[in-house]
């Protein structure tokens, strides 16, 4: 450990795990607000059947019809299944206009579409379809061509493993389209487009930044276990177990 590091902790405020229990246990948090923010991300991420559980186990109803979440989980599982075709579908059916009000969510769609016929080596079929389809929109809309250029590069590598675009063809590629889909559909029914939840962790983990330039206290490192470390002064890390 550098001299700097060592001068820059020791002038660090320490609070031990104790006091920082003490701390935590001097917060209030209303219950009520916990279950609305475990609804809220339920619902907008369109988890029906966990949200009925959650409803019958906490007492709050949700605040949207459950079917209305049954045709996003749909449309949302068309996506993240390949089938862009159908998802479209579905999307048209519920609401024509959010495709025709944007422009850069159906770029998206068919891009998406683009991917899953080079998935399935439908070569000849995906120029067809970039030709056909993806082009005359590019020279509409100049933004999108760097995106489509993009998505053309996968053809020109037999193997997706060598290719530089590769993560076009990762699952988190699918769920990217799906959320921004899901997103437009929400917005649509004049609900939130974002659950409140990440937002809350995102706030929390900033706030911890702002407290690791001052002082040394027991701090979340694993958002998904939630648990408390304690580093000690030999740099040692050290699970400790709340129960407040």
């Amino acid at each position: 450990m550098s001299s700097n590091t060592t001068s820059s902790t020791a002038n660090k405020k320490n609070i031990p795990k104790d006091e920082w229990e003490q701390r935590l246990a001097k917060v209030k948090v209303n219950k009520q607000d916990l279950n609305q923010l475990v609804m809220n991300y339920l619902v907008v991420e369109g988890y029906k059947d966990a949200a009925e559980q959650f409803s019958l186990e906490s007492g709050l109803a949700p605040t949207v019809d459950l079917q209305s979440i049954q045709e996003r989980m749909d449309i949302r599982h068309a996506i993240q299944s390949g089938d862009v075709d159908t998802a479209i579908d579905l999307v048209n059916d519920l609401n024509p206009e959010i495709l025709d009000t944007n422009p850069h969510l159906f770029f998206h769609l068919q891009q998406q579409r683009l991917i899953e016929l080079i998935r399935s080596k439908s070569f000849e079929e995906a120029l067809e379809f970039a030709s056909e389809e993806m082009a005359p929109r590019g020279e509409e809309h100049p933004e999108f061509l760097e995106e489509l250029e993009r998505t053309m590069a996968l053809l020109a590598f037999q193997d997706s493993i060598d290719s530089p675009v590769q993560d076009l063809l990762l699952p988190s590629q699918r769920q990217k389209t799906a959320s921004e889909l899901n997103a437009a559909i929400l917005m649509s029914q004049s609900q939130e487009k974002d659950p409140k939840l990440p937002s809350l962790i995102r706030m929390l983990d900033w706030s911890q930044r702002q407290l690791d330039e001052r002082m040394i206290y027991p701090r979340i490192q694993d958002w998904v276990k939630a648990d408390l470390i304690v580093t000690h002064e030999n740099g040692m890390e050290e699970d400790i177990s709340m129960s407040i």
